[in-house]
């Protein structure tokens, strides 16, 4: 394979380079036999997607390594002091199970502190929603999570926050690549010196978060009655076990049975393939156990504890593992009623879910009155309008289909600490009303019709997966489909163009949001296809949406398999 001069130039510089020798060596490696993995490690540069940076653990410019991280971090450190001009400058730094990490959030921390800022730096794993919560807790002006949240092992990221406690978003994301670019090598960055300007954190920030997610009850009564409901609960190797068990106990629940194989802290996931708990087969282990305890729920949370996965008993007794547009739903349904009962409402209240979550999330906000918001795929979008509407408007909940949700806005990132306390507490408060969330999910379908949604990732790696990924969106645009299943497409959204077009009279109209490569087809049953790359994983994204009738709990299975064969078809149109 041939190697582009671009590429050969950017290897050698780390070979001139103050690197260390065995990197050199590495690299000397892929020049002489493995020019593949040569281009995909130099290639490009690691950029700030829609959740930060994120990318294969390795050496070279497109991977996660101390100096990668250190270059950004310069880079970020170099735009915080631009942005807060004489102000004594303060982060917080996490990081997760991942190998390396402890390195990586040394490394942060050193460069931030040599760089003259208070760091405030978590004396062991902790997870993702605290760190959010750290920043705003401690008044820094940013923070830094060392994750790759839900990846496979071999994966790394670093999330950057800004002063609200929220994922960056735009212009500061970009803003921070051109400062990032701007370091041309690493003796550009500030590597130590100012150690005595790192502070270790632990107890007292663990105490703080934990009383703002137990103020977040809405039926402590219910929980002290049935505060011995049997909940397994696995971490899956990562965070969740350093604060969800206290958790659980703050709201009262005192039998949470862990799964221990899985709260053994380990980066390489020994149990499971995928460290993903939208996968049916990491959840294998906590069903076995629920089903060995007769457990009424399971609570799961990825490995840095930003979201959440759940399952539930059907009416038969079985295991049911709900999605996060279910879960979405549940919780929405939930707390607005509790609301509603609790005299919580202010009149000026709102929710938020992304584009492609659910739409009966809206529909139940609707029948509250309370005004839904639909933004971009990505949490930092929801922390955004948070941020937009602070002092103006009163936020109560917010999610998106996979598997994030925000209860109160303490945290400015999904927070499955929070939210699995909260489904807890709901399936205590079924218990109370004599039901279970599984039929309270059946009577939501009953009185808003069931909305069945699916997802499809289609992997595509390597550089030449990039291209391709940019080709088939670009082919969409140029020649979007004129029918699905045999249904005609009524209307399109192109998120990139910021334009609606309405097939049927031709009439476009503006989208007013913020612009990404993102299409959106309904069809003329109200069905909609939405197709994305993914801005974390080399992936293009597919989601579907359809609804059917329900009129009866025992007539969901078929009702559901109908919906499910109505996104079969399209998924054929589509040729996937």
């Amino acid at each position: 394979m041939d190697i582009s001069s671009e590429i050969l130039s950017k290897a050698k510089s780390w070979l001139d380079g103050n690197y260390a020798e065995e990197t050199k060596d590495i690299i000397k490696d892929m020049m002489d036999n493995n020019h593949s993995e040569l281009i995909d490690a130099f290639y490009k540069n690691l950029e700030f997607g829609t959740g930060g940076l994120r990318g294969i653990m390795g050496v070279g410019t497109n991977r996660i390594n101390k100096y990668t991280i250190g270059m950004a971090t310069q880079g970020y450190a170099n735009y915080i002091k631009q942005q807060f001009p004489n102000q004594s400058l303060k982060v917080a730094v996490g990081y997760d199970n991942r190998n390396n990490n402890s390195l990586f959030a040394d490394t942060v921390s050193s460069v931030f502190a040599a760089n003259g800022f208070t760091v405030y730096l978590f004396d062991a794993l902790r997870p993702t929603p605290e760190l959010s919560f750290a920043v705003r807790h401690l008044n820094c002006q940013g923070g830094v999570m060392i994750t790759a949240s839900h990846n496979p092992k071999e994966y790394n990221g670093y999330k950057a926050y800004w002063s609200d406690g929220a994922q960056v978003t735009s212009p500061h994301d970009t803003n921070i690549i051109e400062e990032v670019n701007a370091i041309a090598t690493i003796d550009d960055v500030r590597w130590n010196g100012g150690e005595e300007n790192i502070i270790i954190i632990g107890e007292d920030v663990d105490n703080a978060y934990i009383d703002l997610v137990k103020k977040e009850s809405l039926s402590p009564d219910a929980v002290k009655k049935h505060s011995d409901m049997k909940i397994v609960y696995t971490p899956i190797h990562g965070t969740g076990v350093a604060m969800m068990p206290k958790a659980l106990k703050s709201f009262g629940f005192n039998n949470v049975i862990l799964v221990e194989e899985q709260c053994v802290i380990d980066g390489n996931f020994p149990t499971v393939a995928h460290p993903n708990p939208e996968d049916p087969a990491a959840m294998k282990m906590a069903i076995a156990l629920a089903e060995k305890e007769n457990a009424e729920i399971i609570l799961a949370t990825d490995p840095d504890a930003d979201r959440i996965a759940v399952g539930i008993r059907d009416n038969d007794n079985n295991i049911f593992l709900i999605n996060g547009n279910q879960t979405c739903v549940l919780f929405t349904s939930y707390i607005l009623r509790r609301w509603k009962e609790c005299g919580k409402f202010s009149g000026n209240d709102y929710v938020i879910k992304t584009i492609v979550t659910t739409s009966m999330m809206k529909a139940i906000a609707d029948s509250y009155n309370v005004e839904c918001y639909n933004v971009l795929t990505g949490f930092k979008y929801i922390a955004e309008i948070i941020r937009e509407n602070e002092g103006k408007k009163n936020y109560i909940c917010g999610g998106e289909e996979s598997f994030g949700f925000l209860i109160g806005d303490f945290v400015r990132d999904k927070d499955a600490i929070t939210a699995c306390s909260i489904f807890a507490e709901m399936a205590a408060w079924c218990k109370e009303r004599g039901t279970t969330i599984y039929n309270m999910l059946m009577d939501l379908y009953i009185e808003f019709g069931l909305y069945h949604d699916g997802l499809r990732n289609v992997v595509k790696k390597g550089i030449t997966g990039a291209a391709e990924i940019k080709q088939m969106m670009a082919d969409y645009r140029a020649t979007p489909p004129t029918e699905l299943a045999g249904l005609m497409v009524t209307e399109i959204y192109d998120y990139q163009t910021l334009q609606h077009k309405n097939i049927k009279t031709g009439v476009v109209s503006d989208i007013k949001i913020e612009q990404s490569n993102v299409l959106q087809f309904v069809l003329e049953d109200g069905s909609m296809l939405s197709v994305r790359p993914s801005g974390t994983e080399p992936k293009i994204k597919y989601y579907y949406g359809v609804k059917e009738k329900l009129d009866r709990r025992e007539d969901y299975i078929e009702v559901r398999d109908r919906a499910q064969a109505k996104i079969n078809a399209i998924e054929k149109s589509l040729g996937l």
